[in-house]
Parts: C-alpha cells; sequence; structure tokens
C-alpha cells in the first residue's frame, strides 16, 4: 500500500495528514510517469495546500523541466499572486536557465515571498542571455514602471533593476 501512488496522493493531499512531506518523499522516489502526470494535474488545483504539494513534488522528478511552463503559468497568473510564493519556492530545483525574463516578472509583479525568492535567483542563476532576452525585459520593466505606484519599495526596485540591465549590457558592449 505504501508504494500505491494513488494511496499516496491521497493521504498528501489529506487535510488532517499532519506528514504531508513525507508523502511528497515517498511520491518523488517512486516517481515515474504516473507519478508526474498525476502530479501535474494537482499542481492546477484551486485549493493551494494541494497545488504547493505537488509542485514539490515535481520539483524532485526527473521530468520536473517538463512541468516549468506550467508551473510558471501559474506563477504569472494574477489570480494566483496570493499563493505564488509557495510555488516559486519550488522553483529551486528547476534549471531556470532560459527563464530570465519569467523570473524578472515574478520579481516585479510577485507577492513580496514570490519576489524576494526571485531576486535571489536572479542574483544566483546563470541565465542564458541573448539581446532578445534583454528586450523583452526591458518591456516588463516599462510595463511595471506605468502600472505601480512611485513611492520607496519602487526606488529599491528600480535602482536594482537598472543594477541588472547594466551588467546585461556589459554583457554585449
Amino acid at each position: 500500500m505504501e508504494n500505491n501512488v494513488d494511496f499516496l496522493i491521497e493521504r498528501m493531499t489529506d487535510k488532517q495528514e499532519q506528514e504531508a512531506f513525507k508523502y511528497v518523499e515517498k511520491l518523488a522516489v517512486i516517481g515515474g510517469d504516473e507519478v508526474y502526470t498525476k502530479t501535474l494535474d494537482l499542481l492546477k488545483s484551486e485549493d493551494w495546500e494541494v497545488s504547493s504539494l505537488a509542485a514539490k513534488v515535481l520539483s524532485k522528478l526527473d521530468r520536473r523541466n517538463e512541468a516549468l511552463d506550467m508551473l510558471m503559468e501559474l506563477i504569472h497568473d494574477r489570480g494566483n499572486v496570493t499563493r505564488s510564493g509557495e510555488l516559486v519556492e519550488a522553483l529551486d530545483s528547476f534549471d531556470l536557465s532560459n527563464c530570465f525574463v519569467d523570473v524578472l516578472r515574478i520579481y516585479l509583479f510577485g507577492s513580496y515571498k514570490a519576489s524576494a525568492l526571485a531576486k535571489v535567483y536572479l542574483d544566483h542563476t546563470e541565465f542564458d542571455i541573448t539581446p532578445r532576452v534583454v528586450k523583452k525585459a526591458r518591456k516588463h520593466w516599462s510595463h511595471y514602471q506605468n502600472n505601480v505606484k512611485r513611492d520607496e519599495a519602487y526606488d529599491i526596485k528600480a535602482r536594482e533593476v537598472q543594477e541588472i540591465f547594466r551588467d546585461l549590457e556589459d554583457l554585449f558592449s
């Protein structure tokens, strides 16, 4: 019973379960197509706790990067802004090298937790950067500038983003 994927998912998603993370680990160890498919479906759950647990399982699977697009889509969904921090936390185990624009968007538009985690990823991830990526990132920065209140928090972000863009420009000069 302990290796039955449906049983483990049931235990992991049970609201009364005190050790849900134990089942996350067990599912990750089993891995394979069945675990991947079922946890990918759970990632879309309206219940943020279930979605977060599914993201944690997916982050530990060999096929995790196949789920990255869906995870990013959920993170960027404005309806998920209050729960996105939990999902962004799971990104730690994914290959984000091709996700600079996505991570910058999370930094700019995410909740406090999501934004703070995204800043860590921006500071410590080796991204594959091209002039096109920089252009897309600048577009999102411009959108942010035009749609937020200009306060102290904005000033801090502006300094940090301008520093990021200076570093990127140095790559191509």
